[in-house]
Parts: structure tokens; C-alpha cells; sequence
């Protein structure tokens, strides 16, 4: 779960009223996803520079590409965004549907806006798509940032200590194809509870990482 996580605010502009709109891939122009690109480099810019580098030349995915995304847009241009992409993973040997959320970020001056906001636009969307579970994964040293923002107010359930096996986005010849990563499991009850996630604690992603 690609996810930019800003520092401080100090200086910032007060913020100003955030529109959601709801964005199939397809409909995307080539301008939106230029606007995009921008919006990631400096969102996830601050985090390190590599983390920027896959939206480099007007791209505006940096693993997986998105089927629908929720784009939160103000006076300033894209203010908050959060891809979706509906999969089948495997919790140890049990096949799953899932839908991926993923390229999370949101403007400096706009982070108290928080993920749970753009999950709230989010969940409608996802139960119209009758998916049984939202998923995502994030590195260890968030923990604390998403039980804050969506763990305690019970909308999703975090799990330390899964491992995590993808595909890598592009081809590298002196690395092997897939990687495997310790992650906090982020799962989402939609159409079924959170007692019907299967119990395994090492998932196949079949695919690159949203």
C-alpha cells in the first residue's frame, strides 16, 4: 500500500473545501494523469527521493495500476487520492478476492484530512463493487500512524508480521522477478466480517503492490 505520510505543516495554508470524485481509470486524460505525476513527486518527494522516482514523465502509478481511484480535489488542484484495484491473493493455500487499495497521499497542508476520510468516500464504491474485503499492506514504522487514523475507529483490522511475496513492477537482471516483505496486513470487512479472513500469515499478492 503505497502510502506518503507528510511531516510538518508549520507555514501551511489554512485548508480549503475538498471535493471527491470518483475516477475509472479509463476516463483519466492524459492531463489528469500529468496532474497526477506532479502531485506524487512532491507528495511522496519528502519521503525519499526513490519513492518519487516511478511517477517520473506524467506516470501516475508506481507499481500495479489502479481500476478506480478517489481523487479529492480543492481550489489548488488535486488535494488527496486513493487507488483501487480488485485481485485474487492467497493466504497461505486459500484463494481470495480482494479489493487492493493503494497510492495513498495527501497534500501537507490538507494531512489532518486523514485516510479515514477518503475510506469513507471509499467504502460506498467498494460495496457497489461487492467485494468481500479491502486490503492493503504498509511497512512496520506506520503501525502507529494507521492505528490512529483507521484502526481505532474500527475500520480496518491491522496485523503485524506478514509476509508478503509480489512481483516486481519492472524487470531487473540482477534481482529476481518477485521479493517477499514483512508487512502490517491492513484488511477492510466489506460484504463478509472479519472472522471469515483466512488465518494464514504469508500471502502471494500475484502481482506487483498497488
Amino acid at each position: 500500500m503505497n502510502i506518503a505520510v507528510s511531516g510538518s505543516t508549520e507555514g501551511v495554508p489554512m485548508r480549503s473545501q475538498v471535493q471527491w470524485i470518483v475516477r475509472w481509470e479509463n476516463e483519466l486524460q492524459l492531463a489528469d494523469h500529468i496532474e497526477l505525476s506532479e502531485f506524487f513527486r512532491k507528495s511522496y518527494g519528502p519521503t525519499g527521493a526513490f519513492n518519487a522516482q516511478p511517477f517520473e514523465g506524467g506516470r501516475s502509478w508506481a507499481g500495479a495500476r489502479p481500476e478506480l481511484r478517489i481523487i479529492g480535489y480543492d481550489n489548488r488542484g488535486v488535494a488527496a487520492h486513493l487507488g483501487l484495484l480488485r485481485r485474487c491473493i492467497r493466504v497461505d493455500e486459500v484463494d481470495l478476492l480482494v479489493a487492493e487499495l493503494g497510492l495513498y497521499a495527501v497534500r501537507p497542508d490538507l494531512e489532518g484530512l486523514g485516510i479515514s476520510h477518503s475510506l469513507r468516500v471509499m467504502y460506498p464504491v467498494l460495496r457497489q463493487l461487492d467485494v468481500p474485503f479491502g486490503f492493503g499492506t504498509v511497512r512496520p514504522a506506520l503501525e502507529k500512524h494507521l492505528t490512529r487514523l483507521v484502526g481505532r475507529q474500527k475500520l480496518a483490522t491491522l496485523t503485524p508480521g506478514v509476509r508478503v511475496r509480489s512481483t516486481r513492477p519492472d524487470v531487473y537482471l540482477n534481482v529476481p522477478p518477485t521479493r517477499i516483505e514483512e508487512v502490517i496486513l491492513v484488511v477492510f470487512p466489506i460484504s463478509r466480517a472479519i472472522s471469515d479472513w483466512p488465518t494464514g500469515t504469508f500471502i502471494d499478492r500475484n502481482g506487483p503492490e498497488l
